[in-house]
């Protein structure tokens, strides 16, 4: 073998090795993605069980203690009521860390508050 050649034969590996730095760049971050996104999904999952655990817990009390209320009430109060309980629900669901804008609903807020869904607090 010729120099000439074993110079062409080294430039055709160095190529094919810098290929596959290039590919096993772009398999890391894909892999760094979805760890990412994993563990965001584990942490959002995590989340629900505990709000739907207290809402259990909530719930069994609040059945037993409704049925022993019947005394009847007024009907414009209780609109008002229904429209600051569902308020209430966006508010809480806001400070448990979950967006209640149009844009982002029900999806995890990981940076901080979120200007849409104040907004709509606001209102």
């Amino acid at each position: 073998m010729e120099n000439k050649d074993i110079f062409k034969h080294v430039q055709a590996l160095e190529t094919q090795v810098g290929k596959f730095h290039g590919d096993l760049g772009a398999l890391m971050l894909e892999v760094k993605r979805l760890v990412e996104e994993n563990q965001q999904l584990r942490l959002e999952n995590e989340k629900m069980r505990k709000i739907m655990m207290g809402e259990a817990k909530e719930a069994a009390p609040a059945s037993t203690s409704s049925s022993r209320s019947a005394a009847p009430s007024t009907g414009g109060k209780e609109a008002v009521d229904v429209v600051g309980e569902g308020y209430d629900n966006l508010a809480r669901l806001y400070h448990e860390g979950f967006h209640i804008c149009n844009v982002y609903y029900g999806h995890l807020r990981t940076e901080g508050d979120c200007l849409f869904c104040l907004s709509f607090l606001n209102k």
